[in-house]
């Protein structure tokens, strides 16, 4: 290859890049002013998605001592990833706080997508554990085990002995990643 034709492909993709990160920074900016009735209203939808794709989700949200809905979930990369969400934590069906998820990746990635994901703390020592954290981190302050929806298997049963499981569902887009670790949660102060 000439360097001339490789250094313009590099500083076209470094360019690339910096555009995507300043997208994905506009769309954390616009879930920012997200009141938390419209966060519960879309939590409510991604629940509707949830009943309707996971055969026994009834049972699941009855096991979790707390469920973190995050619904679409949004993840942009070119080489140089970004994936932003907001929900509410869920106890006994009623929200009690308000999250953010963000996380970042570098690699040979490419795409996009959105997609909904619930967090189910099965114990009260990892629901507390969350609670209390100042930028809880997957994979560092607890580990998630993943639920792959319509693998053929009970998510009760996909869930046994996990004090914290994760469905993906609803993705919509092109991206292969679906790996909760590293994506950092923190606490929102919302108004109504």
């Amino acid at each position: 290859m000439k360097p001339g034709i490789f250094s313009l492909n590099r500083k076209s993709s470094i360019v690339m890049c910096v555009m995507l990160l300043v997208a994905l920074l506009f769309a954390g900016q616009s879930f920012a002013k997200m009141t938390a009735k419209e966060v519960d209203a879309s939590v409510d939808s991604a629940m509707e998605r949830f009943h309707k794709q996971v055969k026994d989700a009834n049972e699941v949200v009855t096991k979790a001592k707390g469920l973190l809905i995050l619904p679409n979930v949004k993840k942009g990369a070119l080489i140089v990833g970004g994936e932003y969400g907001q929900g509410a934590l869920r106890i006994g069906g009623k929200t009690v706080e308000y999250y953010s998820m963000m996380s970042g990746s570098f690699g040979l990635q490419i795409g996009g997508q959105a997609k909904d994901i619930i967090i189910a703390f099965n114990s009260s020592d990892a629901l507390k554990k969350f609670r209390e954290s100042k930028g809880w981190e997957a994979g560092v302050d607890g580990n998630v085990a993943l639920i792959t929806v319509g693998a053929g298997e009970s998510a009760v049963s996909a869930m046994a002995d996990q004090p914290i499981s994760a469905f993906v569902f609803d993705v919509k887009g092109l991206m292969a990643d679906m790996s909760l670790k590293g994506a950092k949660f923190n606490k929102l102060d919302k108004s109504e």
